[in-house]
């Protein structure tokens, strides 16, 4: 997909995917738009209490920013980049 695995809203409204790797590795495309009302809240507790664990990529500090920008930007990285705020 368009080569870096983003979709929709990250990159753009059109990407380019070989339908033989959806059939061929035998996968499945599901979208979705409107969630029940407490999907998120689980997700959350899911996440809080160790269930689900989120890839991070990478973390930089508040300070770093523009780093942070700069390697979304490369689109080449798996997982999500984190901002830390020292308190």
């Amino acid at each position: 997909m368009a080569g870096d695995g983003d979709t929709g809203a990250i990159a753009g409204a059109f990407v380019e995917i070989d339908l033989r790797t959806l059939y061929l590795k035998d996968l499945s495309f599901f979208g979705c738009t409107v969630l029940e009302s407490n999907v998120f809240t689980n997700l959350i507790d899911h996440i809080e209490s160790g269930n689900i664990k989120p890839v991070v990529a990478h973390t930089f500090p508040l300070e770093d920013i523009v780093k942070a920008q700069e390697l979304f930007l490369l689109k080449k990285h798996i997982g999500k980049i984190v901002l830390t705020i020292n308190t």
